[in-house]
């Protein structure tokens, strides 16, 4: 009895696994999942190789004579920000979503952020925490000289730009704002880093200038420094406000520093760009 039990145990083990190596479907063929381009270039600016990702929309041809706005993303490497916030212009431009045009994202990897995204510093921990920092004009004159210009040549971009940038990325993007206004129409501001310098840049008189601007300033559960001096960047454009402009300001009581960014593009995208909502 006891050899017939233990035959029939052996034949439902055989038969089981049977029927699950037949359930298990193979794989026919495996491809790369392609969302866009990676360039490499090297910058005179700079002095150094740099490397870019690229999101393009569905159906992005260049042979097509269709135009696409253009979003510049800081901290854009891989495995920083560029996968979720492609994601997001992916599923903001779904037709039955229809919050902001189809859009090419450009991710500008970073080699050193805390050099590129920050100007020089009277403040001797900022130094010591920051020994390479410094070389914003640079990065600047890099983005103005030679990122866009390269985008512009290489890709089917209409005249609508845009930039993103948080914490160092945020410093950075308000320098712009503040110091070459041209360079961009919409400017997304994620938790700037304001405190730089002893908030030397919120003493700053912004350039003038007349194209139209829409300015998104948002900061999460930051602690006072980082609240209160985002609170004060967008009181200080408010002031200058010209009649051609947008400025929108969202505190995220439920998001901190480390998952504000994801939230406040979603929300800026839906307001610098979703022109029907926005009127009503």
């Amino acid at each position: 009895m006891k050899n017939l039990q233990f035959a029939l145990t052996l034949f439902a083990i055989g038969f089981f696994q049977l029927l699950s190596a037949q359930s298990t479907p193979n794989i026919k063929q495996k491809s790369d999942l392609v969302i866009g381009e990676k360039v490499d270039f090297w910058s005179e600016t700079l002095g150094e190789n740099r490397k870019l990702n690229i999101y393009l929309p569905q159906g992005y041809s260049a042979d097509s004579a269709k135009t696409y706005p253009v979003i510049y993303l800081l901290d854009g490497s891989i495995d920083e920000d560029f996968i979720h916030i492609s994601g997001l212009v992916q599923f903001g431009s779904f037709p039955w979503i229809n919050m902001l045009p189809e859009s090419i994202v450009i991710g500008i990897s970073n080699v050193d952020r805390k050099r590129d995204f920050t100007f020089p510093t009277n403040n001797k921990k900022d130094k010591k925490d920051f020994p390479t920092t410094g070389e914003s004009a640079k990065f600047m004159d890099f983005i103005e000289k030679e990122l866009q210009p390269l985008i512009e040549q290489n890709y089917k971009v209409d005249s609508v730009s845009t930039i993103i940038g948080q914490s160092l990325g945020g410093l950075l993007a308000t320098e712009i704002l503040f110091k070459r206004p041209q360079l961009f129409d919409n400017y997304v501001i994620v938790s700037p880093s304001l405190w730089w310098d002893d908030e030397s840049l919120l003493k700053v008189d912004p350039k003038s200038y007349t194209a139209p601007k829409s300015i998104y300033v948002a900061v999460g559960k930051e602690g006072k420094v980082m609240e209160r001096t985002a609170k004060e960047l967008y009181e200080k454009l408010n002031l200058l406000k010209k009649e051609n402009s947008q400025l929108y300001f969202e505190f995220f009581e439920e998001q901190n520093h480390g998952d504000v960014l994801h939230l406040a593009v979603y929300n800026a995208f839906n307001k610098l760009f979703n022109t029907e909502k926005k009127n009503k």
